[in-house]
């Protein structure tokens, strides 16, 4: 299993810019100290009531700059809105500031509100997203390349630098809709797994195309498919259970952040229907929450995971596991 949190670099109500990148950063330093293998970054637009994070890299090389052995991931960067060459140049930087400690998650982002915003029209967000991934990949790999696409063209350029990982870092791709899960098992992607626009019952057919698509084409293994779930844990269920409540009330809104924002428990006295959510997407999001002792929830793992289709060799498949106990941005608040 891999054991990261979720990172929005959250701004409170009230609170400014600067106190939330230095609370922000605090976060990850204790993440650090605690051995959490991932911090993986959101990226959030013109959302000042949310979040400060629109340049996810730019944060990810300051991490890389305080921390020694945490991962650094990308959840994910909005290839549709990017310059591909200027991209491809920021995440091998990255790459060597941190020793080949990231990995770059990429999707196309369901906030067609952001689109808006960089003059980019939504409608054309599939093909912009296979133009840049595909000259992320040439610049990568190609010692120099060339490109003619609907969107970019370029002409024998040379990346510099190069990624420090070989032949470059890990990528994942968010999937969503069901034709996404097939198109990248054939081209040999790992994914984010999302049930956000579904229910976590269509999850499992989707898993079973993604592999059937990635043997077809010839990858060796099955294919790796990341979810996320959030849990509470201490030694006693009902200590968990209570630190859980104080974090997520009222309930109804306690997991609209199993998906997209772990560390962010919902928003509080909003239930599903008054944030646009239908009850199969709330009910898909509740069931990724686990809370208890380290028994119960690694049960409630293996059940649901028995449940999607274990990967070969795999008691389970693997999880980017987020603690839920950042509410209050005190790290780590149950006690052990």
């Amino acid at each position: 299993m891999e054991f990261g949190m979720f990172h929005e670099f959250k701004r409170s109500p009230g609170q400014s810019e600067a106190d939330a990148f230095t609370e922000s950063f605090a976060v990850v330093d204790a993440a650090e100290r605690w051995g959490l293998d991932v911090m993986w970054l959101a990226e959030l637009h013109v959302a000042p009531e949310r979040s400060v994070i629109a340049a996810p890299l730019t944060v990810a090389a300051a991490i890389a700059a305080r921390t020694t052995r945490m991962k650094l991931g990308i959840a994910v960067q909005v290839l549709p809105l990017c310059h591909p060459l200027r991209l491809a140049e920021e995440v091998a930087t990255v790459d060597h500031i941190s020793h080949g400690r990231l990995i770059f998650g990429v999707g196309r982002s369901g906030f067609p509100r952001t689109y808006e915003a960089y003059g980019v029209p939504y409608a054309e967000s599939r093909e912009r997203f296979a133009e840049v991934l595909e000259i992320l990949q040439r610049a990568f790999t190609q010692e120099r390349f060339s490109y003619e696409g609907k969107y970019h063209a370029f002409k024998d350029v040379c990346l510099v630098p190069k990624p420090y990982q070989k032949p470059y870092p890990e990528i994942r791709v968010a999937a969503t809709s069901a034709d996404t899960f097939s198109a990248n098992g054939a081209q040999g992607h790992p994914i984010f797994c999302a049930v956000r626009f579904g229910t976590l019952g269509e999850l499992g057919p989707n898993l079973r195309a993604y592999r059937a698509a990635w043997r077809a084409a010839g990858h060796a293994g099955a294919g790796k498919a990341y979810r996320f779930a959030s849990f509470t844990c201490a030694r006693k269920g009902m200590r968990a259970r209570r630190s859980s409540a104080r974090i997520s009330q009222p309930p109804a809104c306690a997991m609209v952040s199993i998906i997209s924002t772990p560390g962010r428990i919902g928003w509080p006295g909003k239930c599903p229907s008054k944030i646009g959510l239908s009850s199969g997407t709330w009910q898909a999001m509740q069931i990724f929450r686990a809370t208890g002792s380290s028994v119960s929830i690694r049960s409630t793992i293996s059940k649901y995971s028995r449940r999607m289709g274990a990967w070969p060799g795999w008691d389970h498949p693997p999880f980017a596991a987020t603690r839920s106990s950042m509410w209050e941005h005190r790290p780590f608040r149950t006690k052990y």
